[in-house]
Parts: C-alpha cells; structure tokens; sequence
C-alpha cells in the first residue's frame, strides 16, 4: 500500500517523499482505520486524506467549516487533475442538482461539505447511496465546546460511525490541547482511531511581541521590511480594521479590509483579491475566521492582543504554511487586558466558562511577558517539551534582560492602595512622578507621601511596570467601574517585603525601518539581490498563468517550489520533474513555459538539442506522464515514445507500472497471456488480436520487454 501511495504521491503531487507521520497515517487509513491526527498548519495534514482518498475505492467526503477553504482545495486538486467538488450555499440549484448526477455515477472522487450540510437527513440519506470510500472531518477542533472555535454541527457528526460503520473516518486539527484532543475523541466516537500527535513546533515561524507605545508606528516599521509580500494584520474590533487598513492604504500599502460587519460581496471581492494578487497586506478581525489557505503569507501582524493561545497559534499559522521563513510579530499594552478582561466579564455563558477563558487569558499574558524562549513557553501549554531553547524568537536572539523592581513595584502598589484602588495606570504615574496636574490637585494627591517617589523611573518604565504587574496577577483592574486599578490578594508578600520581584526590561519600541526585525533580514526577504531579476520572471509568470486558468498564483506553484526551481536550475524537462511540487500534469501544462524563464527565453527547440530523449524518456515517465503526454512534451509520435519504452523496460530502466498507465487487472492478463505457453515467450503478433480493441500494439511490446528482462529470455 505505501508504495502505491509513494507512486501517487509523486504522479499527481509532485513530491518525492513524505513528511513526518504522513506515510504511518495515511497507510492506517487507506487500510481502513479510523485516524486522530494532530499536525500543525502547514505539515501537510490535506495529504493525510486526499491520498488515502485516492488509492481507496469511491468517494472520499471531507467536512470543512469554511466554504473559502473548501474552493482552495477543489482549485488545487482540479489543477492536479483529481475530480473534486464542493457542494456549498455558492451552488444554484441546477448546478446541485448536476453534481448529484455526477456523484451518482461515481465521476467525483473527492466531496468538499460544510457540516451544516453533511448532517442534514436527506443528505445523509443520499451519501448512503453511494460508494464512500473515506470521511475526512477537518478543523476536528470545532467539536469542543470549550474551544475558541466551537460549531454546534460539529457535535452531530458522531452519527456518522453508526450510520457509515465499514467507512474509515479521520479526523484531523492543528490546535489542540490535552483536553481538546479528549473531546474530539469522545464527541466523534473515535475511540478505536489511532492517534498520531506531530509536534505543535513551526519552526520556520520568527515570535516577537512588542510593548504597544505608538502602535501605528511600530507597525509601519515592521512593514516597510516586508513591501511586496503577503501579509495579515489582525485587529480586536471592525472599527479598528477600517481604521487600519485606510491608514496602511494612506501610507503606500496595498491594504484591504475584512470583518463580519462588512457586506458579504465586499468580503468575498476582498478575500480573492488576497488569495489572487501578490503582495497584499488583509486587515482583520481576530475574532472572524478567514479560512485563509494562502500558502505564501510572509508575516502575521497583530495590533491587538488574541484571547488564548489557541487563537494566537492559529493566527500566526496562517503565516509560512509553504514551510518558507514567515514573521509572527504583536505590540501589546495594558489596554488590551482592561478591553478583553472586559469583554470577558460582559460576555454570555455561565462562572465555569468565564474561569476557563480568564485561564486562557492568563496564558497569553504570560506569553507576552515571558522572559525566556517564547516557544518552549508556547509549546509547553501544548504539553510539548522543548529541550533547547529555539534560537528564533525575540527573547533568544535579543537576550532579554531582567532587573529588580522590587522597591518600585512596592511604590507603585502604594500609590494605588493611598489613591483609593480607583485610577488608571495615566493618573497613577503622574503622581509617582510628581506631576501638578489638575488631576492630582483637585484630589489632593500632592499631599500624599508617595508623591514624586517614583521620578528614578520614566514614564514609559512606569506603565511597563504596571501593564507586567497586571499580567501577573499582583495587581487587579476594576471592571465594574471605569477600569481602575486595585491590589489583589496575591500582592501582600510583596507588599510585607518577603518576595522579591524581578520584571523583564523592555527594548526601546522600534519605530522606523531597520534591517533586525527577525534578528537579521526579514523572514520575507527569500532570495538574494543576484537572484532578483529571475525570481521576479518566475512569479510574473505564474501570475499570468494563474489569470489564464482563473485560480490563485500558488494553485499553479507555491513559492517553495518556484524558489526550488530558482536554485536548482533545471534546463531539461526531466530534470524540471524532480523539483518539489512538480507532478505529471503540472509538468505537462507548465514546464516548458518555466524553463524558459529559467533559461533565458530558450525556444522549444533549444533543449532538445542537447538533451538524449532516451533520458528524456525515462525521466517524464519516472515522474508519472503517460506515453501519449510524453509524446507531446518531446514531439513525436505515441509508437515512437511506445517503441523507447520497451527499450528502457528491456534495460530495466524503468518498472512496467511507471511506464504504462494500465489497469492492474489489465497489465495481469496481457502478462499471463504472454506467459502461457513453455519457454521462450510468443512474439506480440500472436496475442496482438485478443487485445486489439482494448490496448494499443505498442503496450504489449512494453509488457513484452520487461518479461524478457524479468526471466532473462
């Protein structure tokens, strides 16, 4: 089974080998088990089902929450040649009622459903009809209902393993933790289901987080490094989503808006434009999922602080996800706590749930003020270990430094408890510093004894001291009022002097243009100035492929196989076979169009010229073409690709299922024809009319061939 799933692997995907647990899982499933498994975005978890998918007898049925993700993927697969479909709310009712007729007769091999839709009875009732060969419930998180990506008709897909029992199910999710994976199990009935738990590690992800001074600043600093690649900048509410992306447009960047407030036709135009134009900065509400699948997004910007760490891991994932360096950069204030301790205080749902997200908080404060590597921090609340610290994030390259802010945290605890516990950090700090405001007049505050104790610090040293205060629970904000702050219980070892306090020192926030974003260049900045020219002709290329075929650039290529193409230097059709990415059809429609770029505008002549199109040959069907594509890429005849063949089977260069495209009940019973008789085997004109109308001459002088070669005849 794995090598036929290695086969289509290469044939239809284009890739030599698989990924960590990809080859495990998809031999558990194609053997029709049922599959928990937990890969991060971008460690290929779609090839965990489409190839399962593809080796299996009939329909392989895929739950997607989003229908953007759901049209990516029939985009993608219908460019590889795979019969996919979605069956979506987009669809009219006479295209439903042709894809019904279509999924009858078994023409369809891949089924792209929302949950809603799956559970519907008369939906079931007709999936029951047909030949299933695989269910594929995808974003498997959705189940839990204490998740921060919970959909109620997650719940109703248990059914499935009493209605389908012979039909293997897997179920498959980037973010999870412990009790998440044990609702997943619990809900979907998987309990049989092997697991197969990768590390929650994206290691090509550079974390900074930034304290927030002039936000605006910090961001177009961070951008001005990174023109011209994708990107999405998340925001905490619409109006701030409007307001940033009309800013970014004001300061000469391509930005566009999106959020549930918009009209849907302004969402939808917005998010082809990302999904279909190169370098385009999205602008978007962290709390609306964009099912964004864009392989190519170089950075995720966040201007406000996410609600848990499962939103924040799976926000920054949506960056890198071709495995390419990608940026995850955040400015967070003490603001964002006092509006997301609110919104969480006014939200629905009963004391257990508000403990559970205010723990969720907690852990994302804790991120933010985290002194050591932010990814063992983050990958510790996914139960994973870390050895070693990563050497890729703010804290490991910028060796963060800590200092005693024992008696100034204890100055500040004062100032609150003598102002009453009733102001905000603003006023707290003028009277620390001394300031004669009309504030602290009109209060008295000058007359109190921890006026103007606090001037060794600065005004920027004092908030940094407030905002980590509240981060760690030593200090409370007032929700029922005006977002004051007041000592909670934990402060008073402090406070007595039995604990000391030791707080990170921020860096000075970085407001203009520098080349140490990620502790060097820029994640985005892929390819060296010398290679420029070229990499821009590859891209420019895509691009009007993609316009030609109407889907996105990286439906043709991702970057990670144009930058292959770009180092690797390929100048023959064979040797384009071999980059990642590259399958037969790609190759078929693509290739040349690419080598020319890569050789400089060559004609379609000029590397026949120079390259033996024996090796040709051998090379184009080792990369899954068949003869009659093959005998398109080198321009002759099928009975000429047919009669090389042979020869390279007879040389035993290539093995009889790479070189012809038969069935395997077919291939058996023109070999045992072939090998009826004693001896020496007959010569072709003897079988050549029992097989007339079924195969081409040139297949039986193939099959022919490699016997001769297999017993030395």
């Amino acid at each position: 089974m794995l090598e036929q799933a290695q086969r289509v692997l290469k044939d239809i995907f284009g890739y030599d080998s698989f990924r960590g647990r990809q080859a495990a899982i998809i031999e558990c499933v194609a053997n029709g088990g049922d599959a928990l498994v937990l890969m991060p975005t971008g460690g290929g978890k779609s090839l965990c089902f489409q190839v399962p998918g593809l080796l299996r007898q009939g329909l392989t049925v895929v739950v997607s929450p989003l229908i953007a993700l759901m049209d990516d993927q029939v985009a993608t697969l219908d460019e590889l040649g795979v019969a996919a479909a979605a069956l979506n709310s987009t669809l009219s009712n006479e295209q439903q009622r042709e894809l019904a007729g279509r999924l009858r007769r078994g023409e369809v091999k891949m089924l792209y459903l929302a949950p809603e839709r799956l559970v519907q009875p008369r939906m079931l009732d007709f999936l029951r009809t047909l030949d299933i060969a695989l269910f594929a419930i995808d974003e498997a998180h959705c189940v839990s209902q204490w998740g921060h990506d919970f959909r109620p008709e997650y719940l109703q897909l248990g059914q499935l393993a009493e209605l389908f029992p012979q039909v293997p199910r897997i179920a498959l999710t980037a973010t999870a933790d412990m009790r998440t994976r044990e609702e997943i199990v619990q809900r979907l009935h998987l309990q049989g289901a092997e697991r197969f738990l990768s590390s929650f590690d994206r290691p090509n992800i550079f974390y900074r987080i930034v304290p927030k001074e002039q936000p605006r600043k910090q961001l177009l600093a961070f951008l001005a490094e990174r023109r011209g690649n994708a990107g999405i900048v998340y925001c905490l509410s619409r109006k701030k989503v409007d307001e940033t992306a009309a800013f970014l447009c004001a300061q000469g960047f391509p930005a566009l808006p999106y959020h549930a407030g918009l009209a849907a036709e302004t969402r939808a135009a917005n998010q082809h434009r990302f999904l279909n134009e190169e370098g385009l900065i999205m602008v978007a509400t962290i709390a609306f999922g964009m099912g964004i699948d864009k392989p190519n997004v170089r950075y995720v910007a966040h201007l406000d602080l996410p609600k848990s760490l499962e939103a924040y891991y799976q926000e920054t994932g949506r960056g890198g996800r071709d495995g390419l360096p990608a940026d995850a950069w955040m400015a967070y204030g003490l603001q964002d706590m006092v509006m997301l301790k609110q919104m969480l205080q006014n939200s629905e749902g009963d004391e257990r749930h508000k403990r559970v997200e205010q723990h969720k908080l907690d852990a994302m404060l804790a991120l933010c003020e985290e002194t050591r590597c932010r990814r063992q921090s983050l990958l510790a609340y996914f139960d994973e270990v870390l050895e070693q610290p990563c050497g890729h994030c703010d804290n490991c390259v910028d060796q963060v430094q800590t200092w005693d802010a024992t008696e100034p945290a204890r100055q500040a605890l004062s100032a609150i408890y003598r102002t009453g516990q009733r102001y905000g950090v603003g006023h707290l700090i003028d009277v620390l510093l001394g300031k004669d405001t009309d504030k602290v007049r009109n209060f008295g505050h000058q007359k109190l004894a921890v006026f103007g104790v606090g001037k060794a610090l600065s005004e920027s040293e004092w908030r940094s001291l407030f905002r980590q205060l509240v981060a760690r629970g030593l200090v409370d904000i007032d929700l029922e009022g005006y977002g004051g702050l007041r000592l909670s219980g934990s402060c008073r070892p402090l406070l007595r002097g039995e604990v000391n306090l030791q707080l990170r020192r921020d860096l000075k926030p970085q407001t203009t243009a520098r080349s140490s974003g990620s502790g060097g260049s820029p994640a985005s900045q892929l390819v060296r100035g010398d290679e420029r020219e070229q990499w821009d002709a590859l891209r420019a290329l895509r691009r009007k492929l993609a316009e030609e075929h109407s889907v996105p650039p990286y439906v043709i290529f991702p970057d990670s196989t144009l930058l292959e193409m770009l180092r690797s230097q390929p100048t023959s059709l064979s040797e384009m076979a071999t980059v990642g990415g590259v399958g037969a059809r790609k190759l078929e429609r693509y290739g040349q169009a690419f080598l020319e770029v890569l050789n400089g505008g060559a004609t379609d002549e000029a590397p026949k010229a120079v390259v033996d199109i024996r090796h040709e040959l051998v090379s184009l069907a080792r990369a899954g073409m068949t003869p009659l594509q093959i005998a398109g890429q080198l321009k002759c005849s099928e009975k000429n690709v047919y009669s090389l063949l042979a020869e390279s089977l007879g040389r035993q260069e290539l093995s009889l299922d790479q070189a012809l495209d038969l069935p395997e009940d077919l291939m058996m019973e023109i070999q045992d024809a072939f090998l009826d008789g004693e001896g020496e085997l007959p010569p072709v004109s003897a079988i050549s009319e029992q097989f007339a109308q079924r195969v081409p001459e040139g297949v039986l002088y193939c099959i022919r061939a490699a016997l001769a070669a297999e017993f030395e005849l």
